[in-house]
């Protein structure tokens, strides 16, 4: 009987021919898809699930997990079509050197749809991601569900959300959306702590055009319905726009920078710097900051650059509810997070947008033992039937939930204005903040001063020969009374008035010492936060 023999001329029954059997299936599963469905996603501006995985993880880290998994469905002459990876590549490897795991859906094998083993893989490579507490990101490209597999496409789905919830607040989830992601499959992006998008070629949305045409009427193209900017200015699903594939990648890998692997581990820390802070000609233009008028705007990313290392801030949803700045940055090299009323937009309201985008941060901050840092310089919360009846109580509770329920170090400064309810909101010692800063600009009152002299004051006005006299002096005397930060350090709701230039100090200081701050909550099952 004549041996048989490979393409190689070596005999599959040796070990040579065995080891070259081998590297033709690891071949294939790496040109799973075709070169024209590869040139196809080329043309479309998109990196192939190889090549994005090269992109994110440190050269040659990468360790690929099931890449000879085949689906086993025979529906609808499936079992002809049997790609070695079945559409999605998974792993683990390095981001500047700390563990992650990852997964990739290929949209050049099956469109990337998800099917039983593609979704098995998803789920082990998770389970493998909370057994040993590293982040996992999941770069999604894909047509939805695999239609010829029928209902076990959709338990697949539920298997990964189950995986999302339960993985929350454990081990940092981020997804990179490169492509379509639709139907179900959204929910997964919705559960994770940050989720990405490319300009022009990430779509996110639950019906599509065509859905919504036929069934409301309404004609919208994809990129308005369910396009990167629509996500990053209009709905907040997103927190990134990036402009391409490699600046998504890029800010991803800054992302994981200030996060730690997981909820028992600290933020990753550069060496300390142990001299302490002297001003600095830097820290001294903070002094000059602010205007004289009190409704004259400012930008607040002044105050954040000059109190951060190397003025170093990396925003989170820089386009959306742009009446608050959320964001990471560091302090001695090591990490915080940032909350910040922005006076440039709505004079720094808190609205709904605002509240939510504030609250899911600092939520997560909390999570991962972060350290919140909050400045203030707020006027309340934005009035109108459209904040009322779309829900501004309940939902702008949630940021007084997020900032009572965090047991991190929470330091406050309070630049200008913090009038109303939304004093209490914006990290107040009443909430739990460790330690709380004024400057002499502040202004801590009920409300601003023409509003509360327009009340005080309604009929002494309404009877003076020269309303406009009486009521500039009475809002100069309601200014000096109550419009400042004394009061409020009188009755220690703030620990010290302190020059604008001397909040880096004071910053680094306060940090120094709260590094070793214990605070449990109540046991419970889990609070009941307004949703």
């Amino acid at each position: 009987m004549t041996a048989q023999r490979t393409s190689t001329g070596v005999d599959p029954h040796t070990t040579a021919g065995r080891i070259a059997d081998l590297d033709r299936r690891v071949n294939e599963a790496v040109h799973a898809g075709s070169a024209r469905a590869v040139e196809k996603q080329h043309a479309r501006g998109k990196k192939t699930a190889r090549e994005r995985i090269a992109l994110l993880l440190d050269p040659g880290s990468f360790v690929e997990l099931d890449e000879l998994a085949r689906h086993r469905s025979t529906n609808f002459g499936l079992e002809k079509t049997r790609p070695y990876g079945d559409g999605v590549v998974t792993g683990y490897g390095t981001v500047d050197g700390r563990k992650v795991c990852v997964f990739a859906q290929d949209f050049t094998v099956f469109g990337g749809s998800l099917g039983e083993v593609f979704g098995e893989k998803i789920v082990k490579v998770m389970d493998l991601a909370m057994k040993i507490g590293c982040p996992v990101i999941g770069i999604n490209d894909s047509g939805g569900a695999r239609i010829q597999e029928g209902v076990v496409s959709l338990g697949l789905y539920g298997e990964i959300f189950f995986r999302n919830v339960r993985a929350s607040g454990v081990i940092p989830q981020i997804s990179l959306v490169m492509g379509p992601c639709a139907g179900g499959a959204v929910y997964s992006p919705a559960v994770t702590d940050f989720t990405v998008m490319v300009d022009k070629t990430s779509h996110m949305f639950i019906t599509g055009p065509d859905v919504i045409k036929t069934v409301t009427g309404e004609d919208v193209g994809m990129e308005e319905l369910g396009g990167a900017r629509t996500h990053n200015t209009r709905s907040g699903n997103a927190h990134y726009l990036a402009t391409d594939e490699e600046d998504a990648i890029e800010y991803v890998r800054a992302l994981l920078s200030y996060l730690p692997s997981n909820n028992l581990d600290e933020p990753p820390a550069f060496a300390d710097v142990v001299a302490d802070p002297e001003v600095t000609d830097a820290d001294r233009e903070l002094d000059t900051l602010i205007p004289d008028s009190a409704n004259q705007p400012y930008d607040i990313h002044r105050v954040v650059e000059h109190v951060l290392d190397d003025g170093e801030f990396l925003e989170i949803q820089p386009l959306y509810a742009q009446n608050i700045v959320v964001g990471f940055g560091r302090v001695e090299g090591r990490p915080v997070g940032v909350v910040a009323n922005q006076p440039m937009h709505f004079a720094g309201c808190l609205d709904i947008a605002a509240s939510e985008k504030a609250a899911r941060f600092v939520r997560t901050c909390d999570a991962f033992n972060i350290p919140i840092l909050t400045f203030v310089d707020v006027p309340g919360f934005l009035p109108g039937t459209g904040q009322e009846w779309d829900g501004i109580i309940r939902r702008g509770a949630k940021l007084i939930y997020a900032y009572a329920e965090a047991t991190v170090p929470k330091v406050t400064v309070i630049t200008r204005k913090a009038y109303g309810g939304a004093y209490d909101v914006m990290g107040s010692k009443h909430l739990g903040a460790d330690l709380n800063f004024a400057w002499p600009t502040a202004q801590i009152a009920v409300m601003g001063a023409q509003g509360a002299v327009n009340i005080l004051y309604r009929s002494e006005l309404a009877a003076a020969e020269d309303p406009a006299a009486l009521r500039a002096e009475k809002i100069q005397e309601y200014e000096d009374t109550l419009a400042n930060p004394y009061v409020a350090a009188e009755r220690g709701y703030v620990d010290a008035v302190i020059r604008p230039s001397e909040t880096r100090g004071q910053i680094v200081r306060a940090l120094r010492f709260l590094r070793t701050k214990r605070e449990t909550l109540p046991p419970k099952k889990h609070g009941n936060i307004p949703l």
